[in-house]
């Protein structure tokens, strides 16, 4: 509950337990067990931000904390805390501002980034690329950057490493050499982040960050919740989302220094299921960014289990602690109980190790910065009750609000003119000019092969009537040889008769 400029967060020893608004940017940690109360400590937390005039984000992995859009229900127990908490006449059962958020567009406005937006590094951080595959998306990028293609979404990216393997011969001088082994890597390893849902991540309209960055028209800070039931089971998505967001916060808010209240808040709910089995590289984007987003103004939060599910880098940076109960029945859940109490200001008036094991629910150490930033001793607080539901929202509230909460502008995808249309586009006028061309080969083949039939057909002609001149001049010069034997046999019998008629004259005396 947010009262006299401070969160209001329980009672210890009689004494209310606050949290300085101010020193809220210097991030916190919500643990404890299973069933022991953090999920309604978050939310109170988010409510007293809220009413403050802070926005909240949320993800929200179990599907219990939307309640926040609906009021609280009247019911005995929750009568007896009011009162146990002295803040009868302060509190209300009512519903807090909330805008819903889904990248699946199943239980909220959708969530989208570009491909551009993400950029090269943090994607071959995601995909686990190799060297040479990471250098071979950066030729990709930059060819992209150098052609005016717009990258949005994952057919994008797919088309424009498909075009530059089979233009790589092209680009080798100014850019590169481009292995098709390497381009065949980087699309083998985009295919569980479209299997996971990346081409509903990855489109336009993108989000733009500053819409979980607004106040309603009473001051009170919208509170965003982001869907994550179905995300958090598929981790590259969830990677991708959160170096996202990430750098979106870190890239685009400017320095702010000390701030009397933090432009944002976030809660990570679940954050074991963060860094379990997440990159390597979104861990180390986090530790980048909880060290240096407080001056942005910024505050975020970690809920879990167990500190010992943050890592060492980053539980440093959480100075606000809420330590629920933790269980310890092993060796390594004795030595998580004594990491917890070490992690806490000492106090004398009991054994911070013992306290936390017998913790009831509802009840925590709590260790907050005062106004001069220095953590207080580590006291047994009862947490105070939220005002809000505590349970999901109805369905047609949810789908209620979503209508009026001024986000519509997200929920039609936009396909804009982008790599995949120009590049299909000269894919096509290159097939057609491919098709010309061997058309146009063909049909210089085919008029070759006329124009060689057709000379070997002149050359047969002339040779035919070579051959029948030929033939004709030997006919006629066989008849002409016949002719002559002819005359000669005329001249022959001609003499002889001449001869003949002479030596009978001469013998007869004619």
């Amino acid at each position: 509950m947010y009262t006299d400029g401070k969160i209001y967060m329980g009672l210890a020893d009689g004494q209310r337990v606050t949290m300085e608004l101010n020193m809220s940017n210097r991030h916190g940690l919500i643990a404890g067990a299973s069933g022991t109360g953090k999920t309604i400590t978050m939310k109170t937390m988010a409510e007293s931000f809220s009413d403050a005039g802070v926005p909240v984000f949320l993800c929200d992995v179990k599907g219990d904390v939307s309640g926040l859009a609906q009021a609280g229900a009247v019911s005995e127990s929750m009568e007896k805390r009011i009162d146990k908490f002295g803040i009868r006449d302060n509190f209300t059962y009512k519903a807090y501002p909330v805008c819903f958020w889904d990248i699946y567009q199943e239980g909220g406005h959708p969530v989208r980034a570009t491909i551009s937006d993400m950029g090269p590094e943090i994607l071959s951080r995601i995909l686990g690329l190799t060297p040479a595959q990471e250098g071979v998306l950066n030729i990709a990028f930059r060819i992209a950057d150098d052609k005016g293609l717009l990258l949005i979404d994952l057919k994008d990216l797919r088309i424009l490493l498909n075009y530059v393997c089979e233009h790589k011969d092209e680009y080798l001088v100014d850019y590169g050499n481009i292995s098709k082994q390497s381009v065949g890597g980087i699309i083998r390893a985009l295919l569980p982040l479209e299997n996971q849902g990346g081409e509903m991540f990855f489109g336009e309209p993108a989000l733009d960050i500053f819409d979980w960055m607004r106040t309603d028209s009473n001051g009170k800070g919208i509170v965003n919740i982001l869907h994550s039931v179905k995300l958090v089971q598929n981790p590259a998505l969830y990677a991708s989302f959160l170096l996202w967001m990430m750098s979106e916060l870190f890239e685009r808010l400017p320095e702010a220094g000390d701030l009397d209240k933090p432009k944002l808040v976030f809660f990570f709910d679940e954050a074991h299921m963060l860094f379990s089995d997440a990159p390597k590289v979104l861990v180390q984007k986090i530790e980048q960014v909880v060290k240096l987003i407080r001056s942005k103004g910024v505050g975020i939060y970690f809920v879990t289990q167990s500190p010992s599910d943050i890592p060492d880098e980053v539980l440093a940076q959480l100075s606000n602690r809420v330590q629920h109960a933790l269980r310890a029945y092993t060796p390594s859940e004795q030595k998580a109980v004594r990491v917890a109490a070490q992690s806490m200001r000492e106090n004398p008036a009991f054994k911070a190790e013992d306290v936390i094991m017998e913790l009831g629910v509802g009840e925590a150490l709590t260790s907050f910065l005062d106004e001069n930033g220095v953590p207080t001793i580590a006291q047994r607080t009862s947490i105070i009750c939220p005002q809000s539901l505590m349970a999901p929202v109805a369905e047609a509230e949810r789908a209620r609000l979503m209508t009026q909460d001024g986000m519509q502008k997200y929920d039609r995808s936009v396909d804009n003119i982008s790599a995949y249309e120009v590049l299909t586009g000269k894919i096509e006028q290159e097939a057609k000019e491919e098709e010309l061309e061997a058309q146009r080969e063909q049909l210089e083949k085919e008029k070759a092969a006329f124009e060689k039939q057709q000379k070997k057909a002149e050359e047969s002609a002339v040779k035919k009537k070579q051959k029948e001149w030929e033939a004709e001049q030997k006919k006629k010069e066989k008849a002409a040889e016949r002719r002559k034997a002819q005359i000669e046999r005329q001249l022959i019998n001609t003499g002889a008769q001449v001869l003949k008629r002479g030596l009978l004259n001469t013998l007869f005396g004619k």
